[in-house]
């Protein structure tokens, strides 16, 4: 087929051309990045937190009386949860995956790091980094399910009541950041008390109560610290079936020791709870991205047929010419597919650079990671595709058309 009749067509209709290539364009720049939201969003909403989470409630607990022995208090409160049927292990936590309490701590591998870091104002220097910390009472790890790939759980003399321990487990990506030689193991790590912490254990998963920039999620650490805070959260094992049971029975058993408390309601739920609620905006920006995008592929598509079908009433007498001289359906058929797919295509060139400039500036603004490549070519291929089905129809058309009939409305 010759491109001549095609280009000299495309010519005569400048204006209209060029706002389809413009659509396809940003069509194809907004569809790539939107995609890519999407999918790392699922991702992060996906995201394992490293405990058993089908098997634990937590119950928040909010001491009014701040002249209490906290540590005794928990210590009775802990003793009562434990005597409820069905509870296999309880324990004190200062705060937990997807929650909304975070301690963190500018943490190195060598006291020289810190005190760099401490000149520089900045954890953002080599072998220190800003990890989430975790502390709770003995027997965290096997309640909370979190599984130790390397070395061993806290001793109980271990266990102080201030910010002063000796011992520290590391989550595997904070001991890769920190010892990226492997020797975590064994070694120490140094925080603002600038004294010796010696990592004890490794666990594979352990993502931070909030979660940031990629990358980041993973940097944690536990500590052997209980909590002398008025506020905690009260984590119980059971099996899945029965934990709205011993929800309701704890919630009684706490007030019945301590009246002088507050129990949200909202803070009383299973582990589950917590993760649905803490990415419901996630959810709701995901079904929002994935209609708004639905949508602009549907206006895409609409624009591509509703021009092919203005240019096949436009072409009548030109399409019988051409069947009159001896071509055949097939023939026009792939003039008008091929035309469709050289507009498609340039508004794909334009529309790969909008995505990458797009990318930057969310980059920029938003901090969301970089765009793979190959977002790109899946992109385009999506475009093209809706490009060649949306134009299917008006070629067809436009190939049945009798060269007699075509003549004679000349």
């Amino acid at each position: 087929m010759s491109m001549h009749p095609m280009l000299s067509s495309l010519r005569h209709h400048k204006l209209t051309v060029f706002l389809l290539i413009l659509q396809v364009a940003l069509t194809c720049a907004v569809v790539c990045n939107v995609v890519f939201l999407v999918v790392d969003r699922i991702q992060q909403i996906a995201l394992p937190s490293g405990l058993d989470e089908p098997m634990l409630s937590i119950i928040e607990s909010q001491s009014i009386d701040k002249k209490q022995n906290q540590l005794a208090r928990h210590d009775a409160d802990l003793a009562a949860l434990r005597a409820i049927p069905g509870v296999k292990m309880a324990v004190a936590a200062d705060s937990l995956p997807f929650g909304d309490q975070e301690s963190s701590y500018g943490t190195c591998a060598t006291l020289e790091q810190l005190e760099q870091a401490a000149k520089l104002r900045s954890m953002q220097t080599n072998g220190c980094v800003q990890p989430a910390a975790y502390a709770g009472t003995p027997g965290e790890l096997n309640t909370l399910g979190i599984h130790l790939v390397a070395g061993r759980d806290f001793r109980d003399d271990e266990y102080v009541d201030d910010d002063k321990v000796p011992a520290a487990i590391l989550s595997a990506e904070l001991a890769q950041k920190l010892f990226p030689a492997g020797n975590a193991l064994g070694n120490t790590i140094y925080t603002g008390e600038r004294k010796p912490i010696r990592v004890v254990g490794i666990v594979q998963t352990l993502v931070r109560p909030r979660l940031y920039a990629f990358g980041t999620n993973q940097l944690t650490m536990l500590f052997p610290s209980k909590s002398a805070d008025s506020y905690i959260f009260y984590v119980l094992r059971s099996a899945p079936a029965d934990r709205q049971r011993v929800l309701k029975a704890a919630a009684a058993k706490l007030m019945q020791l301590d009246p002088d408390r507050i129990l949200p309601p909202e803070q009383m739920q299973t582990f589950e709870d917590l993760r649905r609620a803490y990415f419901q905006r996630d959810r709701t920006m995901v079904g929002l991205l994935v209609a708004s995008c639905a949508g602009l592929l549907f206006v895409t598509a609409l624009g591509i047929s509703g021009l092919a079908n203005f240019w096949v009433q436009q072409r009548r007498r030109q399409i019988g010419v051409r069947r009159a001289i001896g071509a055949t359906r097939s023939e026009i058929l792939r003039h008008f597919l091929l035309e469709n797919f050289v507009i498609v295509s340039a508004g794909i060139l334009v529309g790969v650079v909008l995505a990458v400039v797009l990318n930057l500036l969310l980059m920029k603004q938003y901090e969301v990671p970089r765009l793979p490549w190959f977002y790109l070519p899946a992109g385009a291929l999506v475009l093209w595709s809706l490009g060649q089905l949306a134009v299917l129809a008006p070629a067809m058309r436009a190939s049945a058309v009798p060269p007699v009939v075509a003549t004679r409305s000349a």
